[in-house]
């Protein structure tokens, strides 16, 4: 067979063939049948975005693919179409996009940030209440906390239900980023956006150790919990003042607004109102409750659960357990003072900004490169290269702190090995939120849940476990075993996700 051949058999296998309301029908009806392409449910479900204007032309008709947006350059086509109404968030003008990204990520920060206080607590607080650092550190990866109530927790236990509470409440920023992303930013600016999002609750768990450590050896603890509280408080403003509803109901031709505009939709908004009155086009309670355990059933997103609570947990682990390593006196510690250890933890917020800025460049370069070997088109499993590079880098990391903390090696080490650590997880939580938004673009609410209840679930269960494991095995033994999980599941998910179940899904639908 030629080359020119195996070409146009391979681009003739690409393109699918249209569903009859595409084919047939008015302009209109034929462009709002196109603008749905996006959301992965037409096509027998292949996930298959077109992108590219001339292939577009090829599959939908010249008339229909000159009547879709594109970027100003002409080189992507807008998904999803923008429509021409002023209340599309998707029009909305870039710097009102952007605050809203930096409003939603400052608020991400608050539920890990909020338990990292207790990190640079914990020596104080098992010194006030007379009790272990290890029992202490049990309580802090419980849950959160109410931070007014640590902040005055006169006893142990009181500080403890304090911060039970607050977990089943601070934890919602990290799971609306992603309806918000979805909401005002268009697919190709997704990616970039979602890594700006996830390096705000990668970062947050050591701005507390790092900020506070110094703090609390010269003040009292209570005083981290209530700067814990100031920031939160201000962030409740920008949200009260600054950020607008971004909910836009893209099934309805046209979408359906509240009724009510300027100061009372505001404050309609912020206290539910406006939910209450739009109710009749939302989903429906049962079906709402139903959702979230219907696409964890989805075998791609099981696996991408269990592989970002895998991966992702190392690294929250040891956030909560590595002070207890720096501060504990050899021969099982190096005996760092307070000032020392919080010194140490600017390493991972400086690996996690390199892992944002390259993270930016890798997620584009690699879908963009799909895209050309694909002739315009783009499908999810596009995203699961990145996921290889993030392993790795975490597993070198993984390592190379197993062998400094089991040696008592130069701190070096240590700082080398976090930061991999660190820079490689921030690759692979940007990818697979990506991915998995991709997948189901119609469901980031159930998506961003479930992630982010896999990494949490992931991470502070290794506190539970960690600390004594070292003590009786050694740290190499440890970080060598867990090294050898994030090489073993890597090798177990990722190929299954990216090649076998496509193929599988594609043979089952002929």
């Amino acid at each position: 067979m030629s080359d020119q051949e195996h070409t146009h058999n391979s681009f003739a296998s690409e393109t699918k063939s249209l569903p009859e309301h595409v084919e047939k029908g008015s302009l209109a009806s034929r462009i709002h049948a196109v603008q749905r392409l996006h959301d992965g449910q037409e096509q027998g479900g292949d996930h298959r975005l077109v992108v590219d204007v001339k292939e577009a032309e090829r599959e939908y008709g010249l008339d229909v693919a000159s009547a879709l947006k594109t970027t100003e350059d002409g080189s992507c086509i807008l998904w999803p179409q923008p429509r021409e109404d002023l209340n599309d968030p998707l029009n909305w003008s870039e710097f009102k996009k952007n605050y809203t990204l930096a409003i939603i990520s400052l608020a991400t920060v608050i539920p890990d940030f909020s338990s990292s206080i207790g990190i640079a607590s914990l020596f104080p607080l098992s010194k006030q209440f007379d009790t272990t650092v290890d029992h202490v550190n049990n309580l802090q990866v419980i849950a959160l906390g109410f931070l007014i109530g640590c902040a005055v927790a006169p006893t142990l236990t009181a500080f403890a239900v304090t911060r039970c509470l607050q977990s089943f409440f601070s934890t919602a920023p990290q799971v609306v980023g992603l309806y918000f992303i979805k909401d005002i930013f268009f697919w190709h600016q997704e990616a970039r956006k979602v890594n700006i999002w996830t390096f705000s609750f990668v970062v947050s768990p050591f701005l507390g150790p790092f900020l506070f450590g110094f703090l609390v050896e010269r003040q009292t603890w209570r005083w981290a919990y209530g700067i814990g509280c100031i920031y939160s408080g201000v962030v409740l403003l920008l949200i009260v003042f600054f950020l607008d509803e971004s909910m836009y109901d893209r099934k309805y031709f046209p979408a359906p607004t509240s009724p009510t505009k300027g100061l009372r939709h505001r404050v309609e908004t912020l206290v539910g109102v406006t939910g209450f009155k739009m109710y009749k086009y939302r989903v429906p309670i049962l079906t709402a409750v139903w959702r979230p355990l219907e696409t964890l059933l989805n075998t791609r997103i099981l696996l991408a659960c269990i592989f970002m609570g895998i991966t992702f947990g190392w690294s929250i682990g040891i956030n909560v357990t590595l002070v207890i390593f720096l501060q504990t006196p050899a021969p099982l510690g190096y005996g760092m003072d307070s000032d020392q250890s919080s010194a140490m933890y600017l390493t991972p917020i400086i690996a996690a900004l390199l892992g944002e800025l390259a993270g930016h460049w890798l997620n584009d370069f690699v879908a963009k490169q799909y895209i050309k070997r694909h002739h315009g088109v783009f499908r999810p499993e596009a995203r699961l290269v990145v996921p290889y590079v993030g392993s790795f880098w975490a597993t070198v990391g993984l390592i190379t702190i197993g062998a400094s903390l089991g040696k008592l090696l130069s701190i070096a080490g240590v700082i080398f090995g976090w930061g991999m650590l660190i820079f490689g997880i921030m690759l692979i939580v940007t990818s697979m939120y990506a991915y998995c938004s991709d997948l189901l673009p119609d469901r980031q609410g159930e998506i961003s849940a479930l992630l982010n209840w896999a990494r949490v679930l992931g991470g502070f269960a290794v506190g539970y476990y960690q600390v004594p494991w070292a003590e009786r095995s050694g740290a190499l033994q440890v970080f060598g075993v867990e090294a050898a999980i994030v090489v073993g599941i890597t090798a177990l998910v990722i190929p299954v996700l990216q090649l076998v179940l496509p193929r599988f899904e594609s043979e089952h639908r002929e």
